[in-house]
């Protein structure tokens, strides 16, 4: 009998330059650099990008460069955003922005070369649109003109205008961007191996990028960040985090934001989330950063938790940031995706350059040998 893997833990099916998680003592390495050197250095996200395709930290004129390259790829066609404007009422944004960047494709007149010079291309057009997408997934639902990038902002910064319609403070730029830098990569996560399974059939970056989102979507996987806002609205206070925890232990309901897959320790990107939501709460409301705040010291007090090594992971800060940058929850997931389209791209660099179709196997475990009987004489 076959050994099986379920959720294939612990099987390697490939070699990548891209990052390399260490979940037994908490450590997250970006192409040879600690994400905790990359945060505290305040790397901007434009930066990691440059990094993950080309496995190295860009010179001054190399990102003076690529930041030009970026911002001239911000714009998104008509045809794009009609299909924005026409989505149903109430559609999930990262419903609308799975279609959206399958509709990218079919304004490419590339979108089928999948040369290595090509896929850099579309890499930066993706990574670059965007943003652009999501700002207008959000303004068109709320009756607003969706607002074109501004070309003397990074980023990060573009993206908070384009959402919010005012230049972002130097605080709100620095957590968007932390937040952008800190999800772009995590090795081969859900979403990135959906990506690689689908450029493994030689199909195009925008068709992979695309299973990605639909993958990302899940509540297992990124969409936990908004479970995990969720959360802390049913919590309501602060003061009702003790007995809510107690109940949720007692009916055997999970904490979302505590646990990992793979880290036994604390997520390494949860510490600097952490201390950016604190900042903001200094700056604004600090009700969701204290309801978080006092739930991870309660959690992290009870035995259960204790024994299975269930610390904060990146979902469990990401909500009090998010939120007090003026994000609706249902967009927390396309921010991920917006952050995530670095590495999934530069993962797709890896396995067009050096590709095998991928292909598992499963062990059936049903009937054989079952005789054929007329449909006349089947009971």
């Amino acid at each position: 009998m076959a050994e099986v893997k379920s959720g294939l833990e612990g099987v390697v099916v490939a070699q990548s330059k891209m990052s390399k998680v260490l979940g037994d003592v908490g450590r997250l390495i970006y192409s040879g650099y600690d994400i905790h050197d990359l945060a505290d250095h305040d790397t901007c996200f434009e930066e990691v990008a440059y990094m993950l395709w080309y496995c190295c930290l860009p010179t001054q004129e190399e990102l003076d460069g690529f930041q030009r390259d970026m911002i001239s790829r911000r714009g998104i066609s008509f045809q794009v955003m009609d299909l924005l404007r026409t989505t149903p009422e109430g559609a999930h944004p990262m419903a609308v922005l799975r279609t959206a960047v399958s509709g990218l494709a079919l304004n490419d007149p590339e979108a089928d070369d999948i040369s290595h010079e090509s896929n850099l291309r579309k890499a930066a057009d993706l990574a670059a649109k965007i943003p652009t997408i999501i700002a207008a997934i959000d303004r068109n639902r709320k009756g607003l003109e969706p607002l074109g990038p501004r070309n003397d902002l990074n980023h990060a910064a573009n993206f908070l205008y384009m959402l919010h319609g005012r230049e972002p403070s130097e605080t709100e730029a620095r957590a968007i961007n932390l937040y952008l830098v800190l999800l772009a990569d995590h090795g081969f996560n859900a979403s990135t191996f959906s990506a690689r399974v689908t450029a493994a059939t030689q199909s195009d970056m925008y068709s992979a990028v695309t299973s990605a989102i639909g993958t990302l979507k899940g509540p297992a996987h990124g969409g936990a960040t908004e479970a995990a806002m969720e959360q802390l609205v049913a919590i309501g206070d602060v003061e009702n985090v003790d007995a809510w925890f107690q109940n949720a232990r007692a009916q055997g309901r999970r904490v979302m934001g505590m646990g990992h897959r793979v880290y036994k320790v604390e997520d390494p990107r949860a510490r600097h989330l952490r201390n950016m939501a604190a900042e903001l709460a200094e700056q604004g409301d600090p009700k969701w950063f204290q309801i978080a705040e006092r739930l991870e010291h309660v959690a992290l007090r009870d035995p259960y938790f204790m024994e299975r090594s269930l610390y904060p992971n990146v979902d469990f800060y990401s909500p009090p940031v998010l939120n007090a940058l003026g994000i609706e929850t249902d967009l927390f997931t396309t921010i991920f995706a917006m952050a995530r389209v670095v590495g999934w791209t530069g993962h797709l660099l890896e396995q067009y350059a050096d590709n095998r179709l991928i292909r598992p196997r499963a062990e059936y475990i049903g009937p054989m040998d079952l005789k054929w009987v007329p449909i006349g004489e089947r009971k």
